[in-house]
């Protein structure tokens, strides 16, 4: 009798395992999203579209994927505490965007893979040993933004031939500040234009003090260099360079979209739904080490028309056949 017991508990159990084996929750991968200048109110387009590239892979955020958002809300420092807090959740994979953040990353976890969108060269700062073969644990896309700097100060000369002296608004506290003014400085002297640095400070930068300095210093044009200060306040800017009427040139394209001049880059939504790419080859089991670092296939040259005429600007026809977008 004891026999027969034994043996119907056995079978009951092999009937039953599958079931319990069914059951076992599946794990569901976990992302750390560090966010330099957005806030939990207004997430902002580069979020979205990686949201969007997240959804485009299948990826519904709650049923088969979780992300954590940490904002720093422009104030650089903050990057350690949020990128440890984002450790401590055993994450599966890290995405940053600003050079600090990337850094602070790097600098908290050898281990958990990193997506990194940067404006920088990630060879020239140290984040990877070469495009090709990153190593250690970030990969992800460079857009080339600093490259660009040249390019950007020929085009504006372009659309405004008679500039001379040109601002270049700035975070006084931008890490690579320096370096991206150098950029600028040597198109400058090659289109025989003056620049004035234009210095900002965070938290609450004072534009109105700047701008002001430009009347003073009688700039024609300004350049925004972008950082996570710079980037929380777009419309601020390009409203502010309306009502001066100055002619302004940026290295995003929000900016223009929200009343800027023209803007020369790759594609922000682009970029970050590339991201979401890295997202899903590191949780199918990728190694990040491997995975080559990304750089822009297309540069958007994008022209805000209806700022020309506020500011009393015409733009040459043969700069408007060159835009790949133009907002009326």
């Amino acid at each position: 009798m004891v026999r027969k017991t034994i043996i119907v508990v056995w079978l009951v159990a092999l009937a039953l395992f599958p079931l319990a084996y069914a059951q076992q929750p599946k794990k569901i991968p976990r992302i750390g999203y560090l966010s330099s200048t957005d806030d939990p109110k207004t997430p902002g387009p580069s979020i979205e579209a990686f949201q969007q590239g997240l959804r485009d892979l299948g990826y519904i955020e709650g049923k088969n994927i979780l992300v954590e958002y940490r904002y720093a809300e422009g104030i650089s420092n903050r990057m350690p505490s949020l990128v440890a807090e984002l450790v401590q959740l055993k994450v599966d994979v890290v995405v940053a965007a600003a050079l600090p953040a990337i850094r602070a990353a790097k600098q908290a976890t050898k281990t958990i893979p990193i997506v990194m969108v940067t404006t920088q060269d990630p060879v020239a700062t140290g984040l990877v040993d070469s495009l090709a073969r990153p190593g250690g644990n970030i990969t992800g896309l460079t857009r080339l933004t600093r490259d660009l700097n040249g390019k950007r100060l020929e085009l504006l000369k372009e659309v405004v031939p008679e500039i001379s002296r040109v601002g270049v608004l700035v975070d006084a506290n931008m890490i690579d500040r320096a370096p991206a003014f150098k950029d600028y400085e040597t198109a400058a002297r090659v289109l025989r234009i003056q620049l004035q640095s234009l210095e900002v400070r965070g938290p609450d930068p004072d534009f109105g003090a700047a701008f002001q300095a430009a009347a003073k210093g009688r700039v024609s044009a300004i350049i925004t260099i972008t950082d996570a200060l710079l980037n929380r306040y777009p419309k601020r800017i390009a409203d502010l360079a309306i009502k001066n009427q100055l002619p302004s040139m940026y290295e995003r394209s929000e900016y223009v979209e929200v009343g800027g001049l023209v803007s020369y880059a790759a594609s922000d939504a682009e970029s970050f739904r590339r991201a979401a790419r890295y997202v899903d080859k590191i949780l199918k089991g990728a190694k990040s080490a491997d995975l080559p670092v990304e750089q822009p296939t297309k540069f958007e040259f994008v022209i805000n028309l209806k700022t020309a005429k506020q500011i009393g600007l015409t733009i040459p026809q043969s700069v408007l056949y060159r835009a790949d977008k133009v907002i009326r």
